[in-house]
């Protein structure tokens, strides 16, 4: 697991993939609209196919797991970043009990903030023939 800490989240030395973790973690905790504040640009679109590619309805969306899933855990497991990309994998749960998903996230990034998103994800599955897990 990635343990990535950001004191001060608009100064321009911590890089952006600690600005994506962040942002993460952020959403995860249920912190949506902050989350937003500091890392989302003005022209931000995303390619999630349940929802309108718009800021606000996925911010809607994120809050409205966050107010159902309130034991939400995000465990970042590798982040990788290339000049203005950061890919980002995750195991998700909803709750300790759940198996949860593996998702990566990917972040476009101008003037240090996030302009477009892209997520996929696979369920994690109970029974599996590769001993390599999903992580």
């Amino acid at each position: 697991m990635i343990e990535l800490s950001i004191e001060q989240h608009d100064t321009p030395t911590y890089t952006l993939k600690e600005k994506a973790v962040d942002f993460l973690q952020l959403v995860a905790s249920g912190q949506v609209r902050e989350a937003y504040q500091k890392y989302i640009g003005p022209n931000f679109l995303h390619h999630n196919p349940f929802f309108c590619g718009d800021a606000d309805s996925l911010m809607n969306a994120m809050e409205e797991d966050a107010a159902s899933n309130p034991q939400k855990i995000l465990e970042v497991k590798m982040a990788i970043e290339e000049a203005d990309t950061v890919a980002v994998h995750s195991h998700v749960r909803q709750n300790p009990d759940d198996l949860g998903w593996a998702i990566i996230h990917i972040f476009r990034f101008q003037d240090n903030q996030i302009v477009e998103m892209w997520d996929v994800g696979q369920a994690v599955p109970e029974d599996s023939p590769n001993e390599n897990g999903v992580f």
